[in-house]
């Protein structure tokens, strides 16, 4: 006879559990291991490892699932005709030939010699088929090929009984024929399933993969043939408004900041290579004057001439090297400023200024800057206010608490700016009457220098509308209120 193993289902829970931590040890090992090749390919390879994980889990769900219930069937059917014949045998009224009822395959009662009192027709004469004796209640095993020596297993209940004349043990059995040929059913069925389920999934993920890599195939195509002089090339936009979209117009937006950035190069080099050629170009002329006519008296005037020329050509190289500083966007340190001290002191350091300064300061206004830097803002907003205005100059500071903002505005009393030019006076190298920027040694730079020292403060630099003359605005950020002195 064949061992019983009581539990039934024990050894197929444990492959589950074992091919389970297979695929996980698998999955886990394709995550930290990134796979080479294409992302279309890594991405079909992943797609399909998750849905066989996701497969093999629900397979063996499925197939424990429905092999437990088909036990569950056999159980209950041999249990209740178990129970039956042992009330039977209780009663004293049990009959040599026990009937079969329906679900159960064989029935057997032995006593405690093990002798058997009574059976089902197909157990007649036979001897008992278990030695199981539970002490009270039932007791469940399952076994292959008994009694009757088939191929498929047996499913068997014993249950104690007190009769007039002893202990017996009532055994009903049932075949699990059924759940055995589901089992083989389904075995066949995932196992021919399963294949064709993930080759379909590899190759519609192959497919939808290759359609959805196919615009950025074309926005690499189209970037790796935009040089340094065809930046007015872009990328194409798919219909569709998905990531892909997305990332054409972010790098369509970025070719746009390029090629204005290239553009303001150009134009900035052209700009200060005319710039830098007119007070060169006089330069020259007075130093050939002066050859040409050596005389010790014209000496002090041309050499006064040439020294303001070569005041302006340094002043302007400085500040193109500002400008060239300020582009890089590199990090300046910062400390807590008194921005009104800063304006007195250097209000206070200005000597032959045309016009006096009036100033009304706010005390207590403090920001976080590179005291160098606001110097040089304030002092281009004074130099454009000294050279524009008629008869006064103001310079206004104050806090704005409810936009956390330290407001330091420079008015005017001069011709002001047209409401058309208030941007592109912040523009380099633009003068709006050139001819007399010229004589009072403006070169268009101050105005877009104190715009960029104040970005780089994140603040801001505006022309703001004002009835008579010009007001230049500038609005830089208030420290944390914890981290005000």
């Amino acid at each position: 006879m064949a061992r019983a193993r009581p539990g039934g289902f024990v050894p197929r829970t444990g492959e589950v559990a074992a091919a389970i931590r297979r695929l996980r040890f698998a999955a886990v090992k394709l995550v930290r291991h990134p796979w080479p090749g294409s992302v279309r390919a890594r991405a079909t390879l992943g797609a399909t490892a998750v849905v066989a994980l996701a497969l093999t889990a629900a397979s063996f769900a499925l197939f424990a699932l429905l092999h437990s219930d088909l036990q569950r069937n056999a159980n209950d059917a041999a249990t209740a005709q178990a129970d039956t014949v042992g009330q039977l045998a209780a009663e004293g009224k049990l009959p040599d030939l026990l009937p079969l009822s329906h679900g159960a395959d064989f029935i057997q009662v032995v006593d405690s010699s093990g002798r058997v009192v009574a059976a089902s027709q197909n157990l007649a004469g036979r001897p008992a088929v278990a030695h199981l004796r539970p002490h009270e209640g039932r007791l469940r095993a399952t076994w292959s090929g008994e009694p009757f020596g088939e191929g498929h297993r047996q499913r068997i209940v014993a249950v104690t009984a007190r009769t007039p004349s002893g202990t017996v043990t009532v055994y009903a059995g049932t075949s699990l024929r059924d759940a055995d040929a589901a089992d083989e059913i389904t075995k066949a069925a995932l196992g021919i399933g399963t294949p064709l389920l993930l080759a379909t999934v590899a190759l519609v993920t192959w497919w939808v993969t290759g359609r959805a890599l196919r615009p950025v195939e074309a926005i690499r195509s189209e970037v790796a043939e935009i040089t340094g002089h065809a930046l007015h090339r872009r990328v194409p936009v798919p219909a569709a408004q998905d990531e892909v979209a997305r990332l054409a117009r972010t790098m369509n937006a970025t070719l746009d900041r390029l090629e204005d950035a290239d553009v303001r190069q150009r134009r900035f080099i052209a700009d200060a290579s005319h710039e830098l050629r007119s007070p060169i170009t006089v330069l020259r002329t007075q130093l050939e004057v002066a050859l040409a006519h050596p005389d010790p008296a014209l000496w002090p005037d041309l050499v006064s001439d040439a020294l303001e020329d070569t005041v302006r050509l340094q002043d302007l190289a400085a500040d193109l090297l500002l400008l060239a500083r300020l582009d890089t966007a590199e990090p300046v340190s910062r400390v807590p400023l008194d921005l009104a001290e800063l304006c007195r002191t250097t209000v206070a350091a200005r000597h032959g200024d045309r016009l006096p300064v009036d100033t009304g300061l706010q005390p207590g206004v403090t920001v976080e800057g590179n005291r160098g830097w606001l110097v040089r803002l304030l002092t281009n907003l004074l130099d454009n206010a000294q050279r524009h205005a008629d008869r006064r100059v103001e310079l206004v500071l104050r806090a704005d608490p409810d936009a956390g903002t330290a407001v330091l505005e420079v008015t005017d009393d001069g011709p002001g700016i047209p409401e058309a030019d208030r941007e592109r006076v912040f523009e380099r190298f633009t003068r709006l009457d050139d001819a007399r920027s010229r004589d009072h040694g403006g070169a268009g730079l101050g105005l877009a220098i104190a715009r960029d020292i104040a970005h780089q403060h994140h603040g801001t630099l505006r022309a703001e509308p004002r009835p008579h003359g010009a007001a230049i605005v500038a609005r830089l950020p208030l420290p944390p209120s914890g981290a005000r002195p």
